[in-house]
């Protein structure tokens, strides 16, 4: 049987109950392997219920001080009792001086003091009892995320000025930096407002006319991680030419911004025909119908004029099938005698062209010939080239290699560079 004693109008506190005809403080902490909110108690006296229920400072302090034993437990442990009933006199009952002495020798939330009002000051000059002369009942969980914040940065050494701040704000990265950026001008002071938006100007300026690709190789929605280095590289330089004040902090904010925004229309844009090199010339004739699979042996048709172009759905089959175990992926001309197989897992490429039929039995005879492809983009050119003009098309691309031996020395010594 447990009754509630003693309770504040914020629930989180820790409350008092009666448990058996024992008197306990309850506090919910951490979660069990389910996710589920943990509930702790343990025994205190009525001499620590009456400072509980009349000091505020006292019962947050002590509050602070016992979560870090709720954290040690884990999703399945106990409480440390012993230690938590350790606390209640030094921290309730205690002279201010001798608490502040404690608290310089334990673990304690820090943040949790300064969601509920703390001096932040103070709280550095170890003066905790003086710090929560200010605290109150209700929680302020954002103060306590921009203390956090603002001490994560200083462990770094970066010093904000209020354009760097501002900037932060702007892309919702002031709390925390692994966050997807996004454009909150409602978050800024009015009066920096101006400035910033000059400086997300400048960066969008930089990167006009670039753009995000989609990588298929990596997944249907996985973008080009190239393409994403390039853009962060442009805008960080035309920032940091235009605003050479900007901290580290603030200027790859407002990149990493430009790169999320890129990424998301690459997305949300049909994977088609991008209308990459291969103008058809070399001999070649554009194809009407080709064989795609994989290296799982799956096959996928496709014929012209009855859907999309054959690129986007090679691209398309390529995002719904590459895996870390399927990265081999072949495109055929079975008419005209001739295909492509792209190795993802070596950066390389075959053309494949039949150069007899097999008659009476004889298998037919094939030239086989590699080359290396640089990146996404690379194979995104010679599959277009293919499907527009055959293997005589992929000649202007780059040079070819017969000798399996010669191109796998090749192939070394460019990963090796």
């Amino acid at each position: 049987m447990r009754d509630i004693v003693f309770t504040r109008r914020s629930g989180w506190i820790p409350n008092v109950v009666r448990e058996d005809g024992e008197l306990k403080l309850m506090l919910a902490a951490g979660a069990d392997a389910n996710h589920d909110p943990r509930t702790f108690t343990f025994p205190i006296g009525e001499a620590h219920r009456e400072v509980i229920q009349e000091d505020l400072a006292r019962h947050l302090l002590l509050w602070s001080a016992v979560l870090p034993l709720c954290d040690a437990a884990g999703s399945r442990g106990r409480l440390d009792e012993n230690a938590a009933t350790a606390l209640l006199d030094p921290i309730l009952l205690a002279a201010p001086a001798d608490v502040d002495a404690l608290f310089r020798s334990i673990r304690w939330d820090r943040g949790r003091l300064v969601a509920h009002g703390a001096d932040t000051d103070l709280l550095d000059r170890g003066q905790v009892c003086a710090a929560m002369s200010t605290a109150t009942e209700t929680a302020d969980v954002r103060r306590a995320q921009e203390h956090h914040a603002h001490r994560r940065r200083a462990e770094r050494g970066v010093v904000l000025g209020p354009l760097d701040a501002a900037i932060l704000r702007y892309t919702g990265q002031y709390l925390h930096g692994a966050t997807i950026p996004r454009r909150t001008p409602g978050d800024v002071d009015p009066a920096l407002l101006p400035e910033v938006l000059r400086v997300v100007a400048t960066a969008e300026r930089a990167c006009s006319g670039r753009g995000i690709g989609r990588d298929p190789r990596r997944g249907k929605h996985a973008t080009d991680k190239r393409d994403w280095e390039r853009m962060r590289t442009t805008v960080d330089t035309a920032v940091r030419r235009a605003y050479p004040q900007l901290a580290d902090d603030a200027v790859r904010t407002v990149s990493f911004l430009m790169c999320s925004e890129a990424a998301h229309r690459a997305r949300s844009t049909p994977m088609d025909d991008d209308g990459a090199a291969g103008d058809g010339s070399g001999g070649g004739a554009r194809k009407t119908a080709l064989s795609f699979t994989d290296d799982q042996g799956v096959e996928k048709k496709w014929q012209s004029g009855r859907g999309r172009a054959a690129t986007a759905e090679f691209w398309e089959f390529v995002g719904d099938r590459a895996s870390a175990d399927n990265e081999v992926f072949t495109i055929e001309d079975e008419e005209r005698g001739e295909g492509i197989q792209l190795h993802f897992f070596a950066d390389s490429i075959a053309r494949i062209t039949t150069l007899r039929e097999g008659a009476g039995g004889a298998d037919p005879e094939y030239r086989v010939e590699y080359s290396l492809v640089d990146g996404i983009g690379g194979y995104r050119d010679l599959v277009s080239a293919f499907v527009r003009g055959g293997c005589a098309a992929l000649e202007q691309h780059t040079p070819w290699i017969s000798d399996v031996a010669e191109f796998e020395r090749e192939r070394r010594r460019r990963a090796a560079e």
